[in-house]
This record gives structure tokens, sequence and C-alpha cells, in this order.
């Protein structure tokens, strides 16, 4: 990871250390377990070191982060509006988290955009919009975990984290990198899970309470997906696979359950990208990995109103799930040489 910038970092704690204000962190819309793990960790810390400190968030995240140390504290606005509404107003400082864009908040987008105090946005997805006052932007980090540990190794408040902060941070990194799978070309990754080892948090523990605490539900939606909603290209490389509202309802689908769907197909010989389209309301969410040089955030930006990184990236689509999933085989030659290419670098 680059160094990071010590003015941008004597600015926020500046902004952060005026005595008596209220700090808000928000994460993105939809929270994963890096948005929920950077967003617990870093107000644990902040808390620690005596500053007030709120936590809030567009909806709800998966009932597998719960464990974590203050989400009982977490405020949804699709819960209580009034309140988050109320908060915006009565708070000095909005901290945003693993997002890069004002689209990522949701329905509390025009309270962000409307917000007259300053705005500090930590985050690892390349491209930030330029809306906060102090941008901490690292692309080439793990996680937006591993960030927020870095720079409060910086401001001087690694003295503040505790083992329940360890646990989030560790938490965001491990779901982040698919349990250390992608995204960790950096030896300084490794070392920053060393050094949250450090605080006696149990790592088999994380992981189970993250990947072994499914409903049989899922396991049953899984199998499903795998035998008869998933499309394999050899010629390609790639493979997709589907999740349409009738498929969803018939297992009881519940937020958090697709976690993960999208890095089985990389399991088949040969193939290196996948991708997973979840049938939404009024639009079709995409999920995209790859392995090796195939860029999926280019694939995801160029076709599908998205982008992350290489390896790991998202997208949207405002049409049925039949147009997307012609949409994307369509697609598929256009980048044949690339995907070869890719195939022959392992």
């Amino acid at each position: 990871m680059k160094e990071l910038d010590i003015e941008i970092i004597k600015s926020f704690r500046e902004l952060i250390s005026k005595p008596n204000q209220k700090v808000l962190i928000l994460p993105h819309v939809n929270p994963d377990g890096d948005a929920v793990g950077s967003a617990l960790g870093l107000s644990r810390v902040l808390k620690n070191s005596g500053i007030l400190v709120e936590v809030i968030s567009v909806n709800d995240y998966p009932e597998f982060y719960y464990w974590m140390a203050g989400h009982e504290q977490v405020t949804f606005y699709s819960k209580k509006p009034k309140k988050i509404r109320q908060l915006f107003q009565e708070s000095d400082l909005l901290i945003c988290l693993d997002f890069n864009h004002m689209s990522r908040t949701g329905d509390l987008k025009s309270l962000v955009e409307n917000y007259a105090k300053p705005r500090v946005l930590i985050d690892h997805h390349p491209y930030p919009q330029d809306f906060p006052d102090v941008l901490i932007s690292h692309p080439e980090c793990s996680s937006t975990a591993e960030l927020v540990y870095h720079v409060l190794r910086a401001m001087d408040f690694e003295k503040y984290l505790d083992r329940e902060a360890a646990e989030a941070l560790f938490c965001g990194i491990m779901t982040d990198t698919g349990s250390f799978d992608y995204n960790v070309s950096d030896p300084q990754t490794f070392q920053t899970v060393g050094e949250l080892l450090k605080f006696g948090i149990d790592q088999d523990y994380i992981h189970a309470k993250v990947f072994d605490n499914y409903s049989a539900d899922r396991m049953r939606l899984l199998g499903y997906c795998l035998n008869e909603c998933m499309e394999v290209f050899p010629e390609y490389h790639a493979a997709v696979m589907y999740l349409s509202k009738e498929t969803q309802k018939k297992f009881n689908f519940v937020p958090g359950d697709s976690e993960g769907f999208v890095n089985y197909p990389l399991s088949i010989k040969g193939i290196h990208f996948s991708t997973l389209f979840t049938e939404r309301d009024d639009m079709v969410k995409a999920s995209f990995r790859s392995k090796g040089e195939f860029p999926a955030n280019e694939f995801a930006s160029e076709n599908f109103n998205g982008g992350g990184h290489r390896n790991a990236a998202g997208g949207e689509v405002y049409g049925s799930l039949t147009e997307t999933l012609d949409r994307y085989r369509k697609l598929l030659p256009a980048y044949q040489e690339l995907l070869v290419k890719t195939k022959s670098k392992g």
C-alpha cells in the first residue's frame, strides 16, 4: 500500500479531535462485511478515545454480522428515519466508509449531499467521486477495514484499539478478500492481519460466525442455483449464475443468503471469470469475480453501470433479468481474446 498523505491524516485528526463534537459514521447501502467491520471497528476506537460517535446505516445487514461489538447501537434509516434525520442535524462530522460514489448512499443521498458540516471519505474503491472535504482513498488496499487500521495508526490512535475493534477490522479484511483468496497481493495485508491477531482475536471463531452461520434454506438455494441457474461458457472461460425473484421466494431468501455465490464457478477448471445476477424489484444487481489479470471492474463499468477492483466488482442494470442475461451472453465474444490471454497467465 502507498504511504498515507501525512497532511490529509493531519486534517482528519484535527476534525475528529475537536472537543464536544458528535461524529456520524456511514457505510454504504446494503452493507457487506467490510462496510460493517470498518464502521464498527472505527467507531469502537473513536469511542475508546472519548469521541462521541454514532454509526448509522441506510438499511440492515445480514444477521451473521450481528455478533460484532457495537451492532446493537447502530441506527438504521429503514427502521428509524426520523432519528437519522435528527442525528444529521445534531452531528458535526460525517465519516463515509467503503463507497466511492454518492449513489451508494441510497435513501440517505439527499441528506449526505446537503450535509453542511465536514465530510470525510475513507475508501479503497478506485475513481472516488469528489464530494468529501477530506478524501482518504487507496484503491491498492485490500479492504476499507485494512485502510482504517492504517489511518488509525497514522493518527496515533492505535493505543485505543482493543480486541473488539480488532475483531471487526479483521472481519472486514477477511470478507473483502474472500478469506484471503483475492485482493491480497500486497504483503502488508498479512502484516496488518498479524498485528490484529496480537489483540487475542480468534480467527477461527470469526470465520465460523460469518461463513458457518447460514440457514438450511440458504444451502438448498445454493444447490438449486448450481444445478438449475448456472451457465458455463468454456470457450470464454466464463460462467454466470442468476437468482430470480421467484427462486428467492421459493427458498425464503433473506439479505446475505447469496454472499459468496459468485465465487463458486471459479472452482470449475478453466473458469476465471464469474458473474452473479440477482433480480430485485426495480433492477438487477450484478457481482463479478475474476482470476489473474482479467479486469472485472472494467467489464462492470463498461457494461453494467458499475466498478470496483480488478478481480472483484459490482454493478446494476435497470431492466429484466432475461434481458440482462441476454446482454451478458452477447458481450462475451468481445472479451474472448482478453479472457484467453488471462487463462495463459493462470
